[in-house]
């Protein structure tokens, strides 16, 4: 019996001793660490801005695109004994797309410099006590890729020097065009969704990084458009469509609960100044999710919020159901409904009870609509995509036939009556047909911004889906501006755009160094309660080939993309001294909906498809060695992360 236990002592102290070999005599590498972007604009700022006092207002320092990332901008520096109070003219082609902008009065001057032409030797006067030094910027051509107009009609008496912002839904770029339908600003980061000057004058972005397929990203940015990003938020559930900035500056942001297998129905608000989640709004518990179905939702994405709106008036969020064709109206505290505008077919005497009475013969519903708001006058302005004109399959209006039109209607919640008073593109048929995203925005009363962004052709026939959804051979975005009912600036772009937003260049025009905010996480990610053995894994160099592993370490993440076939069963094991955690990969094109239920074309079958798995860092502590269980064997990759 001694022997036995000599026998069992003697593999407890080889086994211990292994593993601490393996930890402490490391052969493991570092997995990649993908810098921080917030570090990294740090750094350029530091090289940048340690000199300053070396230049003086008639020999400034002049730099081009400061961040990488927009190139149409610059900075300039300088330094003057006295305050003073310097103005910047951009040359246009003309009087109306010069730009012009005075600065605070200060002693170190840090200007920057919007609306340059790409490809040009820009001419930039700057003006300080009355001296004039003209500057000479030259920009580089802009991407060979790059969406230009392709046809503009503006009336200029009626318009002035802001440029229309847009984001792209599928090529092309973020950025800003003047009303010659020049290219004046862009980013070449490829950011998504709704872009939005928030009060103080900076611009809110989607981020570019994603945390679940097809398009949910894990926050939001706020920069200039300098590129320099102030603050980062993330979230556990991501951004998606659309965000509203209240009046104490917090964020209503259209989010998701993965968790619940269901995505584009959640709400959340979140404390701009710690990035605390204060609020969350969960559409599941407020409607059914089984009724008022139209031609495109799914169990998973059942309602497919697009929009978000706080009215301080009446204390009530407007969300945009494209799934269900409803505008849904609550209480922001209560959550209580109280109205819901669109067509009742599909739903219960139930919920029928919130929905308006159309009055006025000219009524007609709204489908799949997308941009709702509510005015300074209480009226509700949206984006009416039209898609079939009905919710039935058999009454379904082809695209041919169909029109995209903005809309303004009329609401009495007293008498919960709604009638239509305005509206605009129905007249234009199917030429400003959008099946899908598009946007509107109120300028003044009586003037309107319209972007009509998903137009697309099949086979020369006006197509009704989203141009993702086919091989579609054109794709068109018409922009109209309206003023007192008449068109004063047209603008076509052929590509697909999200939204569209009419800005000034010097909303804010306030330079500050320092290194930017990340605010928020995005919660910890769930592992899985069997941990398999990881003590006879194999090492195995060619699962980085054969399934085109890439494994990074962003700055709150660790990041796994790898191509699978439909059916492998892959694990992420990370292994420390004392602590082991595994994680599943599911192989999906949906995988928050944690279900293999996709279909796989034929090519899919064959191939795999890409895959990517994202680890927070949120509840990790120091070092963990990388492990992947592909199909029932284990793999050391021979990599490790420290958090």
């Amino acid at each position: 019996m001694k022997t036995i236990y000599k026998l069992i002592l003697l593999v407890i102290i080889a086994c211990t001793c292994s593993i601490l070999i393996y930890h402490f005599v490391d052969k493991a590498k570092p997995v990649t660490v993908v810098e921080d972007i917030l570090v990294s604009q740090n750094k350029l700022e530091l090289s940048f801005l340690n000199d300053s006092e070396k230049y003086t207002a008639e020999n400034p320092k002049v730099i081009l695109n400061p961040y990488g990332i927009s190139p149409l901008s610059a900075l300039i520096i300088f330094e003057t004994k006295d305050l003073t109070t310097p103005t910047l003219t951009i040359k246009g082609k003309d009087e109306q797309t010069t730009i012009q902008n005075t600065f605070t009065p200060s002693k170190k001057h840090y200007l920057p410099v919007y609306g340059l032409y790409a490809d040009t030797n820009n001419e930039v006067i700057l003006t300080v006590n009355g001296n004039e030094t003209i500057l000479y910027i030259q920009t580089e051509k802009l991407p060979n890729d790059f969406t230009q107009v392709s046809m503009i009609e503006a009336n200029k008496e009626e318009l002035n020097n802001e440029l229309y912002f847009f984001t792209p839904s599928t090529t092309g770029y973020t950025a800003a065009y003047d009303i010659n339908g020049d290219v004046r600003w862009y980013l070449t980061d490829n950011f998504i969704w709704d872009i939005k000057k928030l009060q103080n004058g900076h611009l809110l972005l989607s981020s570019n990084r994603l945390i679940n397929p097809p398009y949910y990203t894990t926050g939001l940015l706020e920069m200039d458009l300098l590129g320099k990003i102030y603050y980062e938020y993330t979230l556990p559930g991501g951004y998606h469509h659309d965000v509203y900035e209240m009046k104490d500056g917090n964020l209503l942001i259209a989010s998701d609960n993965f968790e619940d297998g269901t995505v584009e129905d959640f709400i959340i608000e979140m404390d701009r100044q710690t990035g605390e989640i204060v609020k969350t709004i969960d559409l599941k518990k407020i409607l059914p999710v089984d009724e008022g179905h139209n031609l495109y939702t799914t169990n998973y994405d059942w309602f497919h919020n697009n929009s978000v709106w706080y009215d301080e008036k009446t204390n009530s969020i407007t969300l945009s159901g494209r799934h269900q064709d409803i505008i849904l109206n609550i209480d922001y505290d209560t959550e209580e409904i109280n109205w819901i505008l669109g067509d009742p077919t599909n739903w219960s005497e139930e919920v029928r009870k919130y929905f308006l009475t159309p009055i006025g013969s000219n009524f007609e519903y709204q489908y799949a609509q997308h941009a709702a708001k509510i005015l300074p006058n209480g009226d509700l302005f949206l984006f009416d995509n039209g898609n079939n004109r009905s919710k039935l399959e058999e009454k379904a209006i082809s695209a041919e036939n169909n029109y995209s039109r903005a809309v303004i209607y009329r609401i009495d919640t007293t008498d919960k009556t709604v009638q239509q008073i305005w509206e605009y593109g129905k007249n234009l048929g199917s030429d400003f047909y959008s099946p899908y995203i598009s946007d509107v925005d109120y300028i003044t009363d009586n003037h309107y911004l319209i972007l009509s962004g998903g137009q697309s052709t099949i086979d020369g026939k006006i197509n009704n889906d989203p141009a993702g959804f086919g091989n579609v051979d054109s794709l068109n975005s018409t922009l109209v501006e309206v003023k007192n009912n008449i068109p004063i600036l047209t603008m076509e772009l052929q590509t697909n755009l999200y939204r569209t937003e009419k800005m000034d260049l010097y909303g804010n025009d306030k330079y500050i160094a320092g290194i930017g905010t990340r605010l928020g996480n995005m919660g910890i990610t769930k592992t899985t309660l069997k941990n398999p053995s990881t003590l006879f894994s194999k090492e195995n160099d060619k699962i980085f080939e054969d399934y085109n592993l890439q494994i990074n370490k962003e700055v709150d993440r660790l990041s796994i993309k790898g191509t699978f076939k439909k059916g492998d069963r892959v694990q992420i094991i990370l292994k420390s001294l004392f602590h082991k955690k595994t994680y599943d990969m599911v192989i999906s094109k949906k995988p928050y909906t944690a279900m293999c239920v996709d279909v796989f074309n034929e090519e899919e079958e064959k191939n795999g498809i890409s895959v990517t798995k994202y680890i927070n860092d949120i509840g990790l502590k120091g070092k963990y060695y990388l492990y992947l269980k592909i199909n029932g064997t284990v793999y050391d990759t021979n990599l490790y992360i420290e958090y």
